[in-house]
């Protein structure tokens, strides 16, 4: 669902308003007006995706910071977005109401050739010179001929049209889909990714995740900046990218985390991938683009788990991401899975 807001009644939107200025700054979010659009439409109840991605993210307590505020607004409700859309309506609409007029054409085409061969007929009933009415089929012929290269090159223009729209719609649908900043999946695309895997898990097979997270990457953005912190961020996607395989899903969970679903395979094929992916993050050496300057090696802490048939989804991610937070927690730069998770559990 996704209606209008603005037939709501002066007083209901006031207090929507309201509780959305409440909620911002209980989550110490700007007032911005990008920000007030996110959180006045998730008060109003008018994008199901929106609140969703918005309620996992509470769920989880997930710090909503700049880069997740940014990441709401763009995937939900950019207007750059909503304009496209529309301008390809409009150019859809358009390429029918052509066809519309080349059918019309076509079958008045066609009448006008029966109703002349019909004549023609008749003239050769009556007596007339065979040679004039072989003239008047040879006109109609001729006629009927340009009209329908005409027709054919009209019809040529429409589907190279056709083609641009449908090249334009795959590229719209795939940046709603894609993180702006990292190039991989987003909220969005991860939700659905997710809700089709769990349909094949609960038949049996099995489904993981592995989340990470950039350590220290608050103190890596105060002392060298946001920009350099994009640039590594975006290193570590790629990385992301490569490791897993063609099946997976790598997608960007909100800030500074990262995650992957692997549709069949166990935690020990998870965390075996896992383990590769730490490891040449851990290799990789980063550059300073403005000065050439080698930066302080980065490394992850990475949590992993293994999907149980029946349950929800947010309890899988839950059980991944603390996981996660054990390896921060015990050192950082390594991989827990949740048996380990279980395994403290059980000595506690």
């Amino acid at each position: 669902m996704d209606t209008s807001i603005d037939d709501f009644d002066p007083d209901y939107a006031g207090s929507i308003a309201q509780r959305a200025m409440r909620a911002m700054a209980e989550q110490r979010i700007p007032p911005t007006p990008n920000n007030f659009a996110v959180w006045f439409r998730y008060f109003a109840g008018t994008h199901d995706d929106l609140r969703n991605a918005i309620d996992l993210l509470i769920d989880h307590n997930r710090p909503f910071d700049g880069r997740i505020n940014q990441d709401l607004f763009e995937t939900y409700l950019d207007s750059n977005t909503s304009a496209a859309a529309s301008e390809t309506s409009d150019r859809l609409h358009g390429l029918m109401n052509a066809a519309r007029e080349f059918l019309a054409t076509a079958i008045a085409d066609n009448h006008s050739q029966m109703k002349a061969i019909s004549e023609v007929t008749e003239q050769g009933r009556a007596g007339v010179d065979p040679k004039t009415l072989v003239a008047q089929l040879m006109t109609e012929l001729e006629q009927a001929a340009t009209r329908a290269t005409q027709l054919e090159a009209g019809f040529a223009e429409k589907t190279r049209e056709l083609d641009v729209i449908r090249d334009s719609l795959s590229k719209s649908e795939e940046r709603a889909r894609t993180d702006m900043l990292t190039g991989l999946a987003n909220r969005r695309a991860l939700d659905e990714f997710l809700r089709k895997a769990q349909v094949t898990a609960d038949w049996g097979e099995p489904l993981s995740v592995l989340m990470l997270d950039i350590d220290h990457f608050k103190s890596f953005n105060d002392n060298f900046g946001h920009g350099v912190g994009d640039q590594v961020l975006r290193l570590i996607a790629r990385v992301l990218r490569e490791k897993v395989r063609v099946q997976d899903l790598p997608a960007r969970y909100g800030g500074e985390e990262l995650i992957a679903v692997l549709p069949d395979a166990d935690v020990a094929a998870c965390n075996e991938i896992a383990e590769r992916i730490r490891r040449a993050i851990a290799e990789c050496t980063i550059k300073r683009r403005s000065t050439g300057e080698i930066l302080p090696n980065i490394s992850v802490s990475i949590g992993v788990a293994q999907y149980r048939a029946g349950e929800a989804i947010v309890d899988l991610i839950e059980r991944c991401d603390r996981a996660l937070y054990m390896a921060k927690g015990s050192g950082r730069n390594r991989v827990v899975t949740e048996h380990e998770l279980d395994r403290t559990f059980a000595a506690g």
